[in-house]
């Protein structure tokens, strides 16, 4: 009832503005005709009402919520608003379809919220409003995209440096990143305990302490949403290795000349070893620490440090051996045990060499003066002895090069009884509880008894040629062996020869081997396993796969590798009819087909380079190790055997197609190619120095100007002067300017290009002297210089010789011949001669003669010419010169 009346309202509203406007038109009409004295109808039916223009308004659309890209479950609010008036409704559409509500999607007129429940869910959202009941729309609105991700975001925890093991007193570092970056809030967490509320996303640890050992990780949050959390970072933080000192040569007790060692140990190879005597550095580092010859202050203790010098961590000191220098050596006293005379065969007997004080001896015996043996042991047994046992005997203590004097002698005699011989009846000498165990003793002659020894203890109660254990025990282990007694004297013969016979108290696990590590391997490899047990005799062994009986025995098995042979592999060993071991450990076969990947990679990686370059080829395989590498050029070997292939300075044959091969014997060769890279290598331009003064400007310029000229250039080109080798300029200008200041001594001068691009520089030019052309300018300029003041030199001594010249007499004048007669003369000698004769060159041309003349007065060609001599010529000109034309010299005379 309440939106029909509201519809109504707005009905009469509509209504009751059409009326206005008609009445005003009605009105402005009227007016305007008056105006005109025209008389118009009220209203007209044909007389049109104008239209109102309508401009729909454009919607602003707002992100009301914090964020237009989210995660699993988060919303996103927005909020769609017309200013223009009110009354509006508002349609949400999506990717230009419109939305209805539903689980995800629920809008209230002008706010839409989106829960983020699905990816489907991203898209443009837009927005128009209808106006109630007068049927118009606004714009769509400017769309805002909405991005909903379906995984969370990614967390990643970084730590630096990113050591293994740290030591107290050192930093770290760690850094949480989010590849979403926006308005996160940061927590950090160690073993599970919040460390700081500090909301960055690195935290530092100034000084390490052993307390600061755990794992460490962050979360972050933004909002009120989830936390989410990156992976955990380890930190070990322990005390610095104390190293252990251990003497290497076998005495602490040394004499002058000994030599002496040391070996200092760390667990790590990090570590720089440093050595100390009586806690003073002695400024050795290593591992050992030797004395090639020993010296009276060589005594004292010594101990050794690690340090760790990249990061500045040195440890305790490790223990201590002291060390004791003497200087006289000492001489060994023999005797021997028993003291009585004579022995008999069979009988013991032991000598001890003895050197006071002193360790680390090795001795020397000597019987009748000849080295019998070296032992490390002060004591010698002899026994059983023999006859040959008689005579002297002596010793002497050595260590290194050092030797003592021989002992005195001690005198031995020996009869002779028989030795019985021990033989070991069971099938093994390493037997396990309850197995038999059984020996006997072989006298040659039946007046003698026997008896058992067990670690050189006797046996009790047992007494016959034969010892028969039934069921072994632990306890029955130990070295075997018999002796002879004479029934009558209580002589007993040396002991027989020795059995020795472990019992052990539980079966051996076998341990299985192979004999190539690399996993994984390939079909048509070989493997070989080896089932190995400790104790060693009469065992037979038995293969599985995946608890499987292979049905194979032997000590090893070869398997030339399928893909049915991928799996778990164990072995057993048995002996007898009872003893039998458990399985052995499980060895994994992972078994391949095809070949492994392998890249061949250059640096750098551009394909056309130039002469000189250095270029470098690096072989990778994805998988596996043992490899060997093969290097082709143009299917041609070359002689690198690593992983990678150098050129140290590029020739243009080493243009060409590079490949590489790996390959690993198993014992057959297995192998896998890379593709082909190819490499082209062109001639590095050469720069040439042009000279740009000319011979013209040589004599008005006191410098020179050189022009750099690279083969190819452009402008992409910079230049660099050398000066006798020495870098003296750099410009983009490829000219260079000498001159007396900066080039006194006229030096040797080259070029070359540098730039940016490839080829990066040129090959430097040809080496430029200045100074030849220099000199030769300088010559030229002496020259010219000479012969200038030359001239002026001559000119002004003809203006002094014409100034101090005494003027002749009139008197003293000679009378002079007018070389040049008047016409009215010529007319009147039949023999003048003609003017025009004197121009022509050759005085014996004989022209034809004239068919008539006139009146004798007309010269001809062949008219001969008056000759004069020099003298007469310049009597004549200089005599003119004074009277007739004061010094000035004519042709013709009128």
């Amino acid at each position: 009832m309440t939106q029909l009346s509201k519809t109504t309202s707005t009905c009469e509203t509509q209504w009751k503005m059409l009326l206005l406007q008609v009445f005003t038109l009605i009105y402005l009409t009227s007016v305007c005709a008056a105006q005109d004295g025209t008389t118009i109808s009220i209203l007209d039916e044909t007389t049109p009402v104008p239209a109102t223009t309508y401009n729909p308004p454009e919607p602003s659309l707002q992100l009301t919520s914090a964020f237009s890209e989210v995660f699993t479950s988060e919303k996103v609010v927005l909020k769609c608003s017309i200013s223009s008036s009110s009354g509006w409704t508002f349609i949400w559409e999506k990717d230009g379809k419109r939305l209805s509500q539903n689980a995800d999607i629920s809008f209230h007129n002008s706010e839409l919220t989106i829960t983020a429940n699905s990816i489907d869910l991203s898209g443009k959202y837009t927005c128009r409003g209808e106006e109630q009941g007068k049927g118009r729309s606004s714009k769509n609105s400017l769309p805002i995209v909405v991005q909903v991700n379906a995984n969370n975001p990614k967390l990643t925890l970084s730590r630096s440096p990113n050591f293994d093991r740290f030591y107290p007193g050192e930093s770290i570092s760690f850094t949480c990143n989010v590849d979403v970056t926006s308005a996160w809030e940061y927590q950090w967490y160690k073993d599970g305990a919040q460390i700081t509320d500090a909301n960055v996303n690195t935290y530092k640890i100034d000084s390490l302490k052993p307390s600061d050992k755990g794992q460490y990780y962050c979360k972050v949050q933004r909002g009120k949403g989830p936390f989410y959390e990156s992976d955990k970072k380890s930190v070990q933080v322990d005390e610095p290795p104390v190293p252990t000192l251990s003497l290497e040569t076998p005495w602490s007790d040394v004499f002058l000349t000994e030599v002496l060692k040391f070996n200092c140990r760390v667990p790590s190879a990090d570590w720089t070893l440093a050595w100390y005597k009586d806690q003073k550095d002695l400024s050795k580092e290593g591992p050992s620490l030797e004395i090639p010859s020993v010296e009276q202050n060589n005594g004292g203790e010594y101990t050794c440090k690690a340090r760790l010098k990249s990061r500045g961590v040195t440890s305790g000191s490790s223990n201590s051996k002291v060390i004791t220098v003497h200087v006289n050596k000492p001489k060994p006293v023999l005797t021997r045990s028993p003291a009585f005379s004579p022995m008999y065969p069979g009988e013991s007997i032991t000598f001890t060499c003895t050197v006071d004080m002193y360790s680390g001896w090795e001795y020397e015996w000597y019987h009748n003066g000849v080295e019998q043996q070296s032992s490390s042991s002060k004591t010698i047994a002899v026994g059983p002895v023999t006859l040959d046992g008689s005579g002297r005997y002596q010793c002497l203590a050595k260590r290194g090069q050092l030797k003592t004097d021989q002992s005195d002698p001690v005198s031995l005699k020996v009869y002779d009884p028989p030795k019985p011989i021990l033989k070991l009846l069971s099938p093994w000498s390493d037997v396990y509880e309850n197995e038999v165990l059984k020996f006997s003793c072989e006298v040659s002659s039946s007046e003698w008894t026997v008896t058992w020894h067990r670690d050189q203890n006797l046996i009790a109660n047992e007494n016959g040629l034969e010892l028969n254990i039934a069921a072994a025990k632990v306890s029955d282990r130990g070295e075997y062996s018999c002796k002879a007694h004479q029934k009558h004297r209580g002589v007993s013969s040396a002991s027989s020869n020795t059995s020795t016979v472990s019992v052990y108290d539980s079966l051996p696990t076998p341990t299985l081997s192979r004999d190539l590590s690399f996993s994984p391997m390939y079909i048509g490899e070989t493997v070989k396993l080896k089932c190995t047990v400790s104790v060693s005799s009469g065992w037979s062994y038995h293969w599985y796969k995946d608890g499987n009986n292979l049905s194979k025995s032997g000590k090893e098995l070869s398997i030339n590798l399928t893909l049915s042979d991928r799996g778990k592999y164990s072995c057993k060993a048995k002996r007898g009819e009872k003893t039998s071991t458990g399985p052995s450990n499980e060895l994994q076969l992972d078994v391949r087909d095809g070949k492994p990947n392998v890249t061949l990679l250059q640096n750098p990686s551009d394909k056309l380079m130039h002469t000189g370059d250095r270029i470098s080829f690096t072989c990778h395989v994805n998988v596996s190790s043992g490899w060997k590498y093969v290097w082709y050029k143009d299917s041609n070997p070359l002689k690198s055997s690593e992983n990678f292939h150098q050129i140290a300075s590029a020739k243009t044959s080493d243009s060409g197609s590079y490949k590489c091969r790996v390959e690993r014997q198993t014992p057959t060769t297995f192998s896998s190619e890379s593709g082909d890279v190819e490499l082209k290598i062109d001639e590095r331009p050469k720069a040439n120095i042009v000279l740009l003064t000319s011979w013209s400007e040589v004599f008005s310029t006191d410098s020179l100007k050189l022009q750099c000229d690279v083969m190819g250039s452009s402008d992409s080109w910079n230049y660099t002067w050398y000066k006798e080798g020495i870098n003296v300029s750099q410009s983009p200008s490829s000219k260079y300017k000498v001159t007396p200041n900066n080039d006194p001594e006229q030096s040797s001068y080259t070029c070359e290009g540098i730039r940016n691009e490839r080829p990066l520089f040129s090959v430097r030019s040809d080496s430029y002297r200045t100074k030849n052309l220099l000199l030769k300018r300088r010559i030229l300029l002496s020259i010219s210089g000479c012969l200038f003041f030359g001239i002026i030199a001559v000119f002004i001594g003809c203006v002094t010789l014409r100034i101090c010249r005494k003027p002749v007499a009139a008197d003293d004048k000679q009378e002079e011949t007018n070389l040049f007669l008047t016409m009215a003369q010529l007319k009147d000698r039949n023999d003048a001669p003609c003017p025009l004769v004197e121009y022509i060159t050759d005085a014996d041309v004989n022209p034809p003669a004239k068919e008539g003349e006139e009146n004798g007065t007309i010269c001809s060609e062949a008219t001969p010419l008056p000759i004069t001599s020099p003298d007469e010529q310049a009597a004549t000109t200089n005599g003119k010169e004074t009277t007739e034309n004061g010094g000035g010299m004519v042709s013709f005379l009128q």
